[in-house]
């Protein structure tokens, strides 16, 4: 694929963070709209936290299209925006901003990436399924979510903090999701994991450099049922030890390099304004990026 020519109209789209250097976004993004034909280029922007606010203002004198916002300023960002969707408000966090009749918009595409592998390769009845996810911090939030809007019967989040559970529960109100949600403390994983349909890693253990470790022992994964669906947000080990224990027992296994590809796709829609998105050519192009082809 030839390099995208920069010229005067060239529009922007891009990525913050501090850091921002490891980002995969501008690999997938750049090869999506390259194979379009279209005259953008997607670039990563590191952004220190107290320059947010000068920075956002500089976006917009300078005609940016969109952005995606990645750690640590996906809730920072909230007050500088004009709108926030209701998804994006319900999960406290922006991962997507773009640019609409002059105003910053903010929206959450981590729930549309969470949910597209599950919908599109194992299109179960979910509402008689029971959901266990490992971790109760911002990926959780869309991930809870996620899980609420496929019709999940049961959704149990387990943390090491009851204080920090109870406030992830009741940070939901009293809507219908808090009440299909369930807040549990590590010990009591032996009783959920051979209920789990569906057992999510949202905590970032056994992520590179880490790469030998996994939220669970051995012996938890065990009480995995052979054909549950086992999914780790993390893309970098591919595949991670939680999902080579969960394969040995005979279960599904989604890493988040597909949830990283759909929620760029879903992000792509938004700002091209166009439903057609190269997802084929995303993807490729994160695995050869990662050497996983």
């Amino acid at each position: 694929m030839t390099k995208p020519l920069i010229t005067g109209k060239t529009k922007l789209l891009g990525v913050i963070g501090h850091p921002v250097e490891h980002s995969l976004s501008p690999v997938m993004h750049n090869a999506a709209l390259a194979q379009l034909g279209l005259d953008y280029i997607y670039l990563p922007f590191p952004i220190e936290p107290e320059n947010l606010a000068v920075a956002i203002a500089g976006f917009a004198t300078m005609g940016v299209v969109g952005f995606s916002v990645t750690i640590p300023h996906k809730q920072a960002i909230m007050p500088l925006l004009s709108e926030i969707t209701p998804i994006a408000q319900a999960i406290g966090a922006v991962n997507t901003v773009s640019r609409q009749n002059n105003q910053w918009v903010g929206t959450n595409t981590d729930i549309e990436g969470f949910i597209a592998p599950l919908q599109t390769t194992y299109q179960q009845n979910w509402s008689q399924q029971i959901a266990v996810i490992l971790g109760n911090g911002g990926a959780a939030r869309a991930v809870v979510a996620g899980c609420y809007q496929l019709g999940f019967a049961q959704i149990h989040v387990v943390g090491r903090n009851m204080q920090r559970l109870h406030a992830f529960r009741h940070s939901w109100g009293n809507s219908q999701l808090a009440e299909s949600l369930q807040v549990h403390t590590w010990d009591e994983l032996a009783k959920l994991i051979p209920q789990a349909n569906l057992l999510v890693n949202t905590t970032p253990v056994g992520m590179y450099p880490q790469v030998e470790e996994s939220p669970l022992s051995v012996e938890e994964m065990q009480k995995l049922s052979p054909g549950a669906i086992a999914y780790d947000l993390i893309y970098t080990p591919n595949p991670t030890q939680f999902l080579q224990q969960a394969a040995k027992k005979g279960a599904i296994a989604i890493d988040g390099l597909e949830m990283l590809v759909q929620q760029g796709v879903a992000a792509l829609k938004i700002w091209l304004q166009r439903e057609s998105i190269p997802v084929d050519v995303m993807r490729l192009a994160l695995r050869k990026h990662l050497d996983l082809t």
